[in-house]
């Protein structure tokens, strides 16, 4: 491995530890950015030299800490000194960095970073990008081509996400056990939204590579809390549903449904690792949402064909999750084990209650589509198919709508229509 490519990987896995102490210590997102950015260059040019240290985020604090007191020491001197009687009870304030620093819990200030990231006055989406630019190092060009929006635009959210960081009153003090509780829920929700936004992102790559990012943040969750049960679910649900996107995507660019694909194209590896780690959580007895939708995954990750897949199980499990959180979409998941079971008739009886609230959901359309097709209610699905289309995404969920047209066009037009084609 190169010195670039070392040096690279000990800086990426060394950053939120070392951002949450700067933050922790200076308590401003930009000073704490800057400091690690002049300690990363410091580092580029001393670790080839030297070798790595033998704490790579410890020098990399100490380092970009005193970068950052260096420069309050110079504006420091083009600015007045204040009153004599003032300057002799003056603490030291690089002895009480040195004391924070030294006692610092790294896990505190990992979980401290990642929680103010999900400030609940910043709507989801500044939550995800303020999280892949401070917390992961994304930079700004990365991030926004993956939201497809434009560079200015994306500068934008994430300086407006930080100044209302900075304008409320943000907590820089170790939590107590039941903070610490309620910023770890906070903390994997937005890690699964992160997840959600690359599962989602259908042919557009570098907006997938944010699963890969939500996988390495939840991994790093789940070192500093060994025996949460949600993390490990969370951190089983997101390698089981990634490990199948190999086969999510045809040639075409088209979605292959999940009945369809090519499982011999899964990564096998990580639905092991995903199949143990969720077999680990549920020994423990606590059940959680991201345990259940892991334990669903888990299903069909364990069918060997479509054919065998425990539909009667999926549906009981989704009972649970509607117990556990209920949501109109969860529903909507189970109406699909319910399909399976019980048929397309009482699944639609099942949604038809949800058609207002998920009026505006693409997924809740082509559901209903599919069903009525399978009963043969062609202009029923139609109707839905397009408004399933109207409401697409990507081009490739647009793409997956527009077969079901094409073929309900082909197969069931008015007679009138194929005797004047």
């Amino acid at each position: 491995m190169s010195d670039l490519a070392w040096i690279n990987a000990a800086i990426s896995a060394a950053r939120p530890q070392a951002v949450g102490a700067l933050l922790r210590y200076f308590r401003d997102l930009d000073t704490a950015e800057e400091a690690f950015q002049d300690a990363c260059l410091r580092a580029l040019k001393n670790w080839p030299q030297n070798g790595p240290p033998r704490d790579a985020a410890a020098w990399l604090i100490m380092v970009g800490r005193n970068a950052a007191l260096d420069g309050v020491r110079k504006r420091a001197r083009l600015t007045d000194l204040p009153p004599e009687e003032k300057l002799s009870d003056l603490d030291d304030a690089e002895e009480r960095a040195v004391d924070r620093i030294d006692a610092s819990d790294y896990r505190d200030d990992v979980l401290r970073l990642l929680f103010i990231c999900c400030h609940p006055d910043l709507p989801a989406t500044q939550q995800i990008a303020l999280a892949l630019r401070i917390v992961s190092g994304l930079s700004v060009k990365q991030i926004a081509r993956a939201f497809l929006v434009s560079d200015a635009a994306m500068e934008q959210r994430i300086t407006r996400a930080k100044r209302i960081v900075a304008e409320g009153d943000a907590e820089f003090e170790t939590p107590g056990p039941v903070e610490r509780a309620e910023r770890l829920a906070g903390v994997a929700a937005m890690l699964y939204l992160v997840f959600n936004e690359g599962y989602s992102a259908g042919d557009n790559p570098a907006r997938a590579q944010l699963c890969g990012e939500a996988i390495r943040l939840t991994r790093l969750l789940l070192r500093l809390y060994q025996t949460e049960p949600e993390i490990m679910g969370l951190l089983a649900l997101m390698l089981v549903q990634h490990a199948r996107t190999p086969a999510r995507i045809d040639a075409e660019g088209q979605i292959v449904l999940l009945e369809d694909q090519d499982r011999s194209l899964w990564n096998r590896q990580m639905i092991n690792e995903g199949l143990a780690l969720i077999d680990k959580a549920m020994r423990h007895r606590r059940p959680g949402a991201y345990q259940v939708q892991a334990a669903i995954a888990a299903l069909h990750a364990r069918a060997v064909t479509s054919a065998d897949t425990d539909w009667a199980q999926i549906d009981r499990l989704y009972a649970a999750l509607e117990r556990l959180t209920p949501s109109p979409v969860i529903t909507l998941n189970r109406a699909v084990a319910v399909s399976k079971v019980a048929g397309p008739e009482a699944a639609l009886t099942m949604i038809a209650p949800l058609a207002d609230k998920l009026s505006g959901y693409f997924h809740f359309h082509g559901l209903t589509g599919a069903l009525n097709l399978q009963l043969g209610r062609h202009a029923e699905a139609r109707v839905a198919f397009d408004r399933a289309i109207a409401l697409a995404n990507t081009a490739a969920e647009a793409g997956h709508i527009r077969q079901h047209l094409d073929r309900l066009m082909r197969d069931h037009a008015p007679a009138e229509e194929k005797s004047a084609g």
